[in-house]
Parts: structure tokens; sequence; C-alpha cells
């Protein structure tokens, strides 16, 4: 299961978006769980030099994603939806996202998110649904 788990880390950590856009980016995984860190400059920012709402998504649909991930071996899963509360602004520093597996209802997996700065305060929350892809978690897709 922990190889599950390292390869799951391996497959985040070196997609292009996170080598490329978001390379400060960090991940944990455990059994229904998962942790998406990064440090924000003002490359996130929009027009009025706070972190732009795509992070926060990013982040959060990053870790729920993750969380569903962890307990299925066999596919790759993909977002349904996911809905996004916006608390407080942010600029710059370090946040970590934390998502948590819910439940299965029918075809849906469903996860929760939420992101904290480095003083304990909540930024965002979200939840979502996830879904089996049909395509294998193979080496391929970085799975390794």
């Amino acid at each position: 299961m922990e190889d599950h788990f390292r390869k799951l880390e391996r497959m985040y950590l070196n997609a292009n978006i996170n080598q490329k856009l978001f390379e400060s980016t960090t991940c944990s995984i455990q059994e229904g769980k998962a942790q998406i860190g990064i440090v924000v400059d003002d490359r996130y920012h929009h027009a009025l030099g706070g972190l732009h709402g795509s992070v926060y998504f990013k982040l959060m649909d990053d870790a729920a994603f993750f969380a569903v991930q962890s307990l299925i071996r066999d596919q790759f899963i993909l977002t349904a939806n996911f809905q996004v509360q916006f608390l407080r602004p942010f600029s710059t520093g370090r946040l970590i996202a934390y998502g948590e597996y819910l439940l299965q209802e029918n075809k849906d997996w469903k996860a929760r998110a939420f992101i904290m700065d480095e003083d304990q305060k909540i930024l965002a929350k979200g939840e979502g649904n996830f879904r089996k892809s049909g395509i294998a978690l193979t080496p391929d897709i970085g799975y390794k």
C-alpha cells in the first residue's frame, strides 16, 4: 500500500504543471488523505496582489483528488465537479491543502479539502465528486 502512495506522489510531482508552473509544490499521500503544499509568491497574484482563485482551486482539487486516488489502485480518476468556498485572501507564504475521502455513492467518490496558511488559518474549503476514468494506472502516465 505504501508503494501505491509513493507512486502517486511521484506521478503528481512530476506532472508538467507542477514541474513548470508550480515548482515549489509538495505532496504527501496516506490512505484516504492527502496534503498538497506550495510556496506562494507574486507570480500567483491577480491584479490586486492577492492569490488568484485558480490556485486555491488547484490545491484543493489536487488534495481531494489524491485522497480518493489513494483508495483506487487500478484506474486513474477524474474530477466530476468541485465546489470552492473562498474564506479569506492570501498573498505570500506557504500554504497546505488537506484532502480527505468522505464516501462513495454509486459511481462517485466524494472528498473534501481545505487550505491553511502558516498561522493555521483556514483560507478556503471545498468538496468534490470524482469518478474512475477507465484509464489504467501505469508507468506511461507517471505511476512508477
